[in-house]
């Protein structure tokens, strides 16, 4: 049953001992979401499977007391934060729980006993509308976590809204919080050698297909596939799918410039529709998305651009005019 950000609160209010369960290799909007519904409800946070560099400052900067692969037995209900497959849970299985979310596509939503689902850029803003639904106070930990999910799951504004201004606006004129300490906070992140390598090695092993004034990007990596993919929309490519193995699965991490969204690409939509072929799940949003399933890497990076090639080929990409 889809519920609104009121119906949302009072629902877990019918609940005592809530475990709030963050996607394997959280983000900081996972986090931070999942912390201030703890904060301002009660519960838990727990991680499937870690959380990101930024995600771990921000968890070592605000003090929050995660648990590690906690056992869904042990909770009246799990709240599954900005999470849309199963997949990204590790497959746990999961018997009375609940979604919040802002993926294009949730198909953890079919099983819930309940969900908010809205199209916002991130679910830190969603929450917000919950807090204020509630009435509680944005404090200071809260805040800081929250605007940096914000600003980590737009690209630093680059996929923001007008709503998700108002949103951030208001929590710093609600809390204090400056944007610079969220600023200063990312910039605090160690760089990982181990990252660095892969980027590189990324680019190194990159193939560039030109469609028109496009250009559509692929290579594989061990790890950190979806930083990759980002590196390179950041060094010219419009779209990128990069491809990492996991013994007999593969994941392919997708993104895209905001031309090419505007253009027609909705990657969710494509990893979506190719998931449905093979052993796995797909989806996420128009911009960034991913893919999980049994297959052949390159048959998966051939069939993405494909996809993207279809849309594309008839438009103008207006950094060419």
């Amino acid at each position: 049953m889809q519920v609104d950000e009121a119906g949302f609160y009072n629902r877990l209010l019918d609940y005592h001992n809530i475990l709030y369960l963050c996607h394997r290799n959280a983000d900081p909007d996972a986090i931070s979401s999942a912390f201030a519904l703890s904060e301002a409800v009660g519960g838990k946070v727990g991680l499937v499977d870690g959380c990101n560099r930024v995600a771990t400052l921000l968890v070592d900067k605000l003090e929050i007391a995660v648990i590690n692969n906690p056992d869904p037995k042990d909770y009246d209900l799990v709240v599954v934060v900005d999470t849309s497959t199963s997949a990204q849970l590790n497959d746990i299985k999961l018997t009375n729980y609940c979604v919040v979310d802002h993926h294009a596509t949730t198909a953890l939503t079919e099983n819930a006993s309940f969900y908010l689902h809205r199209n916002a850029t991130s679910v830190a803003e969603i929450v917000y509308d919950v807090l204020i639904c509630m009435g509680a106070p944005i404090m200071h930990r809260m805040a800081l976590g929250l605007m940096t999910g914000i600003v980590t799951d737009t690209g630093h504004f680059k996929h923001a809204t007008s709503r998700t201004f108002k949103t951030f606006s208001e929590i710093i004129d609600s809390s204090g919080v400056e944007y610079a300490e969220v600023l200063d906070l990312m910039a605090s992140t160690p760089q990982d050698v181990s990252m660095r390598i892969a980027m590189l090695k990324t680019a190194s092993r990159a193939d560039v297909e030109r469609v028109g004034d496009w250009l559509v990007v692929t290579s594989n990596v061990s790890s950190f596939g979806g930083s990759a993919s980002s590196m390179l929309i950041n060094i010219g490519g419009d779209v990128a799918f990069v491809g990492t193995a996991r013994s007999d699965n593969i994941r392919v991490s997708g993104r895209a410039k905001r031309d090419a969204v505007n253009a027609g690409v909705n990657l969710g939509k494509i990893m979506e529709e190719i998931s449905s072929h093979y052993e796995g799940t797909g989806g996420g949003h128009a911009g960034a998305a991913g893919i999980d399933v049994v297959a052949d890497m390159d048959t998966i990076l051939f069939e993405c651009v494909e996809l993207v090639k279809e849309i594309l080929r008839t438009k103008k990409n207006p950094l060419s005019l």
